[in-house]
């Protein structure tokens, strides 16, 4: 068998075990067990099945049993554990990815042969550290040595908790001793937090989830934050497996019942849907924001003249130009929406930080989850004066994660050492202030410094499953970002709605419409509507192109509140768009009565006149609408186009001129219908030269452009153009 062939029959067995069609299932799980030479998992399944076997049998005598249906679920867990433990063994064997491989090499490669002596070596390394603390002056090298030792194991620490199978007593002994309160070590605290996680992601054990549970009643922050975001994740990959687990049910409802941990858990979840928008972010900084900001700088050296500058009196005064540069180019709009993003806690350095991991120290796979500490023989030598100049001040900030300042540090370090020098002491006023801005935000905020700490964590994870040079071979976490509000965590976090109507408000405002009506829908039932509400579903449905959704919900808005302008043109919209043009007029003219007179409006109705048929009243409208707006581009093309279809040529090309010649010049459908015009005035070259206009406008190119054209064929014919002239226009532009 071979791992497509291992991954399909594993996949089917998870499928059937949700079906409860435990008799296919076993089929499945016993065809990757024969793939083990294993016997201890040969019998274990052997039991299971014997177990269902007599479970079925008193069901066919019509044996009543009330048990049956806890002893069910229970053979579903044990089941469902035993397919995760057969996967990983068989995976192991067959599989070429970066884990197995890590895996299989790990056993050769650690220094301590059990968990008891690898404990002991960290204790030694913590009170050695401590012993010379009073003095570290004097005994720089040894504690250098120390160090360097220290960060030997820590690699040791993470691959034994993300490689291991089954974590035998003396592996849960060990975890459970260093996330006590009373063990020193912050980095391997965190490290087997992280490493725990990741070996859940990869396969779902009882045992190591509750020693996860563990970690959120950590007296740390960092531990308890990351076991917390650790948990979002797997909660929402395993749901559905979740209720044949009460031990893990009945650790959830217990953490529920702390607030604090409550809000902790809304906190993160909101900050994991807001990855949602760092790739977009990435890609706007790299496709737009950059590009104008690199098109901007020869036109601002053109504009301003530095040695003038320097003569000038005005030594002080900014050149206005470069605000009218700015204002004129459209950069300023967009770095100012960037930095509201950035005050609205998106993740603005990913793309900035993304060439950066490609230095040795990524090449440790621990280091991508590592807690930034100046102490790291890595970057120790930026911070061995321990004054307080800007970038240690930097380094405290909590602007980036723990994954960019080791990146930043290092790119520093590459630096000649003046320019190095230079950095470090400059702007010590800027350094000062924020120093008094994280004393001011820890006497204001406390409880903000956990928030900060999935903040950063989670955007550890988002670069580690984004850039990691062997991301391939990993499942993505953030895959599950937009599926967390259907997990039985979201139902406990969002019993009382305000959760859930926060939520789906945030998915509302980030345009992500499927995910917003989901929760919109569960909230029609779950409180009083309003007409609010049903104005979102609405405009939510609509963006997704469901329209008799759209209009179901506006109706319901217009009635809880009538007269609404905006959801009566939105009603009028669905009306137009579902084909039904009578009804669409009846709230066009409504609209026009709630506000007399609106252009958009009266376009609308002589829209709506044109779509059913009435092209006289709908070139009456036109006209008039002509006449009290002059030269509005929108009118002209109406008029010509209404005119085209109703035969009337030369009043057609005559306001078609004018939109191709206005202020606004045409766009790619103007000149497509400029051809159409011009071809049925029987005008073949200039119809020609059009359609040639048209298509390099045209996005897409050829086949957008022909499938627009295609729309217009029945226009086309009932003004003189015969069917078999089509494909020689179409052949003749496409020479051309």
């Amino acid at each position: 068998m071979d791992i497509k062939q291992a991954q399909s029959t594993y996949q089917s067995a998870l499928r059937l075990l949700l079906l409860g069609r435990l008799k296919q299932a076993f089929d499945h799980i016993g065809a990757l067990a024969r793939e083990l030479p294993d016997w201890e998992l040969h019998e274990r399944l052997d039991v299971l099945q014997q177990d269902y076997r007599y479970m079925l049998q008193y069901y066919m005598e019509g044996m009543e049993d009330p048990e049956r249906p806890t002893m069910h679920s229970k053979l579903v867990a044990k089941l469902f554990s035993l397919t995760e433990e057969i996967k990983e063994r068989l995976y192991v064997q067959i599989s070429t990815s970066f884990t197995y491989t890590s895996k299989r090499y790990f056993p050769n490669a650690r220094r301590h042969p059990d968990s008891p002596r690898l404990l002991a070596s960290l204790q030694e390394c913590h009170a050695q550290r401590q012993a010379l603390a009073d003095d570290p002056a004097r005994h720089r090298d040894e504690l250098g040595r120390i160090e360097a030792d220290y960060e030997s194991l820590l690699p040791e620490v993470f691959s034994l908790f993300w490689l291991a199978t089954r974590l035998n007593n003396e592996d849960k002994t060990f975890f459970q001793h260093i996330i006590r309160k009373e063990h020193d070590g912050l980095l391997e605290k965190s490290l087997a937090v992280s490493a725990l996680t990741l070996n859940l992601w990869r396969m779902f054990d009882e045992s190591k989830l509750l020693l996860l549970f563990d970690c959120c009643d950590s007296d740390s922050v960092t531990v308890k934050q990351r076991a917390l975001v650790g948990l979002c994740f797997i909660l929402a990959k395993y749901d559905r497996f979740l209720g044949y687990f009460p031990r893990v049910r009945n650790r959830l409802v217990l953490l529920a019942d702390n607030e604090h941990t409550l809000e902790n858990f809304r906190n993160i979840i909101r900050q994991i849907i807001g990855t949602t928008e760092t790739e977009k972010i990435s890609k706007r900084l790299q496709e737009d924001i950059l590009p104008a900001i690199a098109k901007l700088s020869p036109k601002l050296n053109r504009k301003t003249d530095v040695e003038n500058l320097l003569e000038s009196d005005d030594w002080e005064e900014t050149n206005p130009q470069w605000e009218e540069i700015f204002e004129d180019s459209g950069v300023s709009d967009k770095l100012k929406e960037l930095t509201e993003l950035q005050m609205e806690g998106a993740d603005v350095y990913m793309s900035t930080f993304a060439m950066l991991k490609t230095f040795p120290f990524f090449n440790e796979m621990s280091n991508w989850f590592l807690p930034f500490s100046p102490a790291h023989s890595a970057v120790h030598a930026l911070f061995a004066d321990n004054d307080r100049n800007l970038l240690n001040t930097f380094v405290g900030s909590r602007v980036m994660c723990d994954s960019d300042l080791y990146s930043f540090c290092l790119s520093v370090l590459q630096m000649p050492a003046s320019q190095r020098d230079m950095l470090k002491h400059s702007f010590k006023s800027e350094a000062e202030q924020m120093d008094e801005m994280q004393k001011d935000e820890a006497i204001l905020a406390p409880e903000a410094s956990a928030k900060y700490i999935s903040k950063q964590y989670i955007q550890d994870l988002f670069r580690f499953f984004k850039l990691h040079p062997q991301r391939k071979d990993f499942m993505d976490m953030f895959d599950f970002a937009l599926v967390l509000h259907k997990t039985r965590l979201f139902d406990i976090l969002s019993a009382d709605n305000r959760f859930k109507a926060d939520i789906a408000e945030y998915y509302f405002a980030k345009k992500l419409y499927p995910q917003a009506l989901e929760l919109f829908d569960e909230l029609t039932g779950e409180q009083k509507p309003t007409a609010d509400l049903y104005q979102k579903i609405g405009y939510a449905c609509q963006k997704t192109s469901r329209l008799d959704c759209a209009l179901e919900a506006y109706l319901k808005a217009d009635i809880i509140q009538p007269d609404d302008l905006w959801t009566v043109k939105k009603i009028a919209l669905c009306y137009r768009l579902l084909g039904n043009y009578e009804k669409a007029l009846e709230y066009y003219r409504h609209a026009d009565f709630l506000n007399p007179g609106e252009l958009s409006t009266q376009m609308q109705i002589a829209n709506a006149y044109l779509q059913e048929g009435k092209t006289k009243e709908a070139l009456n409208l036109y006209f008039k609408l002509d006449a009290e707006h002059e030269d509005n581009v929108k009118v002209q093309r109406a008029i010509a186009w209404a005119s085209f279809i109703t035969g009337n040529l030369k009043q057609a090309d005559q306001y078609m001129q004018k939109v191709l010649h206005g202020a606004a010049s045409g766009n790619a459908q103007d000149y497509m219908n400029a051809g159409h015009i011009a071809w049925s005035g029987k005008n073949r070259q200039a119809a020609l030269a059009y359609y040639k206009k048209s298509l390099v406008l045209y996005p897409g190119d050829w086949q957008a452009f022909q499938d627009a054209w295609q729309q217009d064929t029945a226009h086309l014919q009932d003004n003189g153009i015969a069917p078999d002239e089509f494909p020689l226009m179409l052949d003749g532009v496409q020479y051309e």
